[in-house]
């Protein structure tokens, strides 16, 4: 077993430890009734952990991930932003794929092995994004956004260390994807080097692009925590909506595409 499998298997079991503390954590709802109604919308029971633990992400993010975000942003290149953040997403189209067979999407599924394939090959190992030229775009897909398809309810709210506000369904999606995920079973020493040099620039490139929404948050709201917990809901939310209508969302003709 290569010491990059071991990491996410050891990873994927932190993940899940965080719904055991979220219910170990809950608190008897409130007896008013305003009170209730609004502990019953937040679904958050274990909201004064999952705010100790933002805090503790917070002050990482601030003092880590943010500044190498924000230098690679500035100082970057645009074109190299773009091979980066399409070598990334290229290595995670397999398990995009195996998501789309497993939420009955067989024609995304198809729509998403043809852009591995194409933009393996012709797209130079993934750095550039040819199969949207050739009307095949991309979408996300998770495992679970595949519970949510399923009829799996969200759950409570999960604020996980390091990857920030979730739900309990999609914690176990995240600790599954990350153990099942097809490209961990490739052999060899270099496929797992490979992935975790994508998984790191990835994780960069990702943060990247979403600091003008972050600082938003930060900036527009007056408590973060409930204005990030509420962002990622509505974005899970409708991203099983996305799953649910299982639709290959074709660009328009003579759309130019972001490669």
């Amino acid at each position: 077993m290569s010491i990059s499998m071991t990491m996410k298997r050891l990873l994927a079991a932190a993940i899940c430890a965080g719904p055991v503390v979220a219910v170990g954590a809950c608190a008897h709802p409130p007896a008013e009734s305003e009170a209730r109604a609004e502990y019953k919308r937040t679904n958050d029971p274990a909201e004064p952990t999952n705010r100790a633990i933002f805090a503790g992400n917070k002050f990482v993010d601030d003092n880590a991930l943010q500044p190498v975000a924000r230098a690679y942003q500035e100082h970057m290149p645009s074109r190299a932003q773009k091979s980066i953040h399409n070598f990334a997403s290229n290595l995670g189209q397999p398990a995009v794929a195996a998501n789309d067979l497993l939420q009955g999407n067989f024609s995304r599924s198809w729509n998403t092995i043809q852009r591995f394939a194409i933009n393996t090959t012709v797209g130079g190992a993934g750095l550039f994004d040819v199969a949207t030229d050739w009307n095949r775009p991309g979408h996300t897909a998770d495992f679970g956004q595949t519970l949510g398809v399923w009829g799996v309810g969200p759950g409570p709210s999960v604020q996980l260390p390091l990857l920030g506000p979730s739900n309990v369904r999609d914690t176990i999606g995240t600790a599954i994807g990350m153990v099942a995920n097809p490209t961990n079973f490739i052999p060899g020493g270099a496929a797992a080097t490979v992935g975790m040099a994508a998984g790191v620039a990835g994780a960069v490139d990702g943060r990247a692009r979403a600091l003008n929404a972050t600082d938003s948050l930060e900036r527009d709201f007056l408590d973060y925590y409930a204005a990030s917990r509420s962002a990622a809901a509505q974005r899970r939310a409708a991203l099983v909506a996305e799953g649910k209508t299982g639709d290959v969302d074709r660009p328009k003709e003579g759309a130019a595409s972001d490669r």
